[in-house]
């Protein structure tokens, strides 16, 4: 795992040099020279527009179709990790990104049959941002209580992990507007573009996004307002006993937003996931392009390196890896 993030030169030099150059030697390209069909269409479920996720996926779609994965391929907008799982499961998406603690969330919906999800690797690590306005006074997470806070859109992991962040805390929740006298957290279900709205209008106090850094849409409302980080790095420890050992403590640097310190923050792996029983031909070819093509799939605004490094690909947080991607890893590893 990458604690402290490089610049971007550095994580050019070793998603190019290292990857390209050095792993090729373990693991033959052969993009091209499959004989199997391929697959008229391919889709990759994304994210908000703003956010990581989306911006991977459009990323990840271009080069599927650039390569001949797929006759095409695309990515579609969605309300993030466990939106993206219910595309999986349905059959509407090929692939989808999605948080670490989502995917470990494998409860098909009442009714439905179960549908087991595979990873193909470890795509970027995922930052849980904790956003108020630098205006606020508020410091620690503590003084959250009996204000208002954006905890993600439904359907998105934030969603998912922010109650979690604020259980660990000690903080009870509501889910009404305005605040509490009694100490209660007041949340609003939010996810990224239209909390950070609220944030500036002052309709919400505080609000949590969980995506790459810097995330664009962040690094635009600090434009407009100064905004700051809270550190949530010490409820790793009652996180991990509540809910395993999928958080990990990361560091958003300094300079990662404008005037913005250096904060530790928690942190889950972002997997590139797909259904167990799609095709191996599909699922070694795009093992072999995360691989071989690395530097394509940089979102421009990243900043040092997150994500698809030869150590990280493969640590998936106990999520199962696709038998062909398990395959592809082991002829790149020996």
């Amino acid at each position: 795992m990458v604690e402290g993030l490089a610049g971007p030169l550095s994580r050019r030099t070793l998603l190019k040099a290292g990857f390209s150059a050095g792993l090729a030697v373990f693991l033959p390209f052969a993009l091209s020279g499959c004989t199997s069909k391929r697959p008229d269409l391919l889709t990759v479920a994304g994210g908000e527009p703003g956010g990581f996720y989306l911006e991977f996926s459009t990323l990840l779609a271009a080069a599927l179709e650039r390569h001949g994965v797929a006759g095409r391929a695309t990515a579609v907008s969605t309300g993030g990790s466990l939106d993206n799982l219910a595309e999986l499961r349905e059959g509407r998406a090929t692939f989808a990104v999605a948080l670490a603690d989502a995917a470990g969330e494998q409860s098909p919906e009442p009714g439905a049959a179960p549908v087991q999800v595979a990873a193909l690797g470890k795509v970027y690590e995922n930052y849980v941002h904790c956003v108020v306005r630098r205006d606020s006074g508020i410091t620690g997470l503590g003084q959250l209580a009996g204000r208002r806070v954006a905890i993600g859109q439904p359907g998105s992991g934030t969603s998912l992990t922010t109650p979690r962040i604020l259980a660990a805390a000690g903080l009870d929740t509501r889910t009404v507007g305005g605040t509490d006298a009694d100490g209660t957290v007041a949340v609003v279900s939010l996810g990224l573009n239209d909390g950070l709205a609220a944030l500036k209008a002052g309709t919400v106090d505080a609000l949590f996004w969980s995506g790459g850094v810097p995330t664009a849409a962040v690094a635009a409302a600090q434009q407009e307002v100064p905004l700051a980080l809270l550190d949530l790095s010490a409820l790793l420890p009652e996180l991990r006993k509540r809910h395993g050992a999928q958080y990990d403590r990361v560091l958003i640097p300094e300079g990662s937003y404008p005037g913005v310190p250096a904060v530790w923050t928690v942190g889950a792996a972002n997997l590139l996931l797909c259904r167990a029983d799609l095709d191996a031909a599909t699922v070694e070819q795009t093992v072999q392009l995360l691989v071989h093509h690395a530097g394509e799939l940089i979102p421009q605004s990243s900043l040092g390196v997150q994500f698809l490094s030869p150590e990280t690909l493969i640590n998936t947080a106990g999520v199962p890896l696709h038998p062909a991607a398990a395959n592809a890893y082991r002829a790149l590893h020996g």
